[in-house]
């Protein structure tokens, strides 16, 4: 599914033009409102793009049970990054590429993250922050689930060790790092 080293992550609409008239097939939506959803899921699939969308950092979307029906039947996104368990089955009821966001703050954090992984067995699990590659590497054994590595990369140097600690992509809205993976 991953066949792009770089997942370029919207965070202003500016950028949506660049990544329609770019070579990337995916990218992922952030911090958008929730009126914009429609239309940028219709655009998009008309220059042949798929789009994951981060249901947690949609405005006006409550990741409840009833926000994960309207993306997953009104939306149909081609995946969903979510921390919530909830968003994680619906997508993959759905058919949807479902995407365990996982935040790597202390050993608690990780536990948990792990269990909501063996219990759920999303499709991917994007590990944040994605400069840690010993830990990118540790989450893919424990889990073996793919690992898309996200979050405070900032060089072409960062993502070549994350990918090379076994990350199938880097997601970042770092414009610059797009372009060198063109």
């Amino acid at each position: 599914m991953m066949n792009q080293p770089i997942l370029p992550a919207l965070r202003q609409m500016s950028d949506f033009e660049r990544i329609l008239q770019s070579p990337f097939e995916t990218f992922v939506l952030l911090d958008v409102h929730l009126s914009q959803l429609k239309s940028i899921r219709q655009e998009a699939k008309r220059h042949g793009k798929r789009i994951f969308i981060h249901a947690d950092l949609i405005h006006g979307l409550k990741p409840d049970d009833y926000g994960a029906d309207f993306l997953c039947h009104d939306i149909r996104p081609d995946g969903i990054i979510s921390t919530r368990a909830n968003m994680i089955q619906k997508a993959k009821k759905k058919g949807i590429i479902a995407v365990q966001r996982m935040f790597l703050l202390d050993s608690i954090a990780l536990e948990k993250s792990f269990a909501l992984a063996r219990t759920e067995r999303p499709d991917y699990i994007e590990v944040l922050p994605g400069i840690i590659p010993d830990m990118v590497r540790r989450v893919q054994e424990e889990t073996g689930i793919p690992i898309i590595s996200g979050g405070l990369v900032e060089t072409k140097q960062q993502v070549e060790a994350a990918l090379e600690a076994g990350a199938v992509a880097i997601t970042t809205s770092n414009r610059t790092l797009w372009e060198s993976f063109q």
